[in-house]
């Protein structure tokens, strides 16, 4: 069974939520959200909020802040073969209580189908918010372009 490492980002001004699956093994080994070089998430928020590509860990907590994103993941602790979410299995959610008392999300993303999938069994009838699944930035979904996502990923400005 591995264990989520990274702590979710959200302050008092966080007004929407964008939930991955669970960590790749690059973001566990660098200690934050969307680490592999390969997934376009960073790429995509930046082009959607007209800022810089953040770099490091710290530039991407403050662009999420400033932002009004908060970001964490549906699973909690898993098993899981590298960083495949087909391999996922023995899933123990994470409580999203906490972030939903002290943000003031009105709207939740899911990002790809598999955030989608178990947002919907585990997390759901807690929260009471559907949520918008948005296309997979992972370098696994290769049919959408940098542009497609871009153009997708619009919806979390409205």
């Amino acid at each position: 069974m591995i264990q989520h490492p990274i702590a979710p980002v959200y302050d008092e001004h966080s007004n929407i939520l964008i939930l991955g699956s669970f960590p790749s093994v690059k973001s566990r080994e660098q200690g934050f959200f969307y680490g592999h070089p390969q997934n376009r998430f960073w790429r995509v928020l930046a082009a959607v909020y007209g800022n810089q590509v953040p770099q490091t860990v710290e530039e991407k907590k403050a662009f999420l802040l400033q932002s009004g994103v908060a970001v964490w993941d549906v699973i909690a602790s898993c098993e899981i073969q590298g960083s495949a979410d087909s391999s996922i299995k023995d899933v123990v959610p994470t409580d999203l209580s906490g972030i939903l008392a002290q943000a003031p999300v009105r709207r939740i993303y899911v990002n790809g189908k598999k955030a989608e999938q178990l947002y919907r069994k585990y997390q759901q009838k807690q929260t009471g918010i559907e949520a918008v699944c948005l296309p997979s930035t992972s370098p696994a979904n290769a049919a959408w372009s940098l542009d497609r996502l871009v153009e997708a990923w619009q919806v979390i400005r409205e």
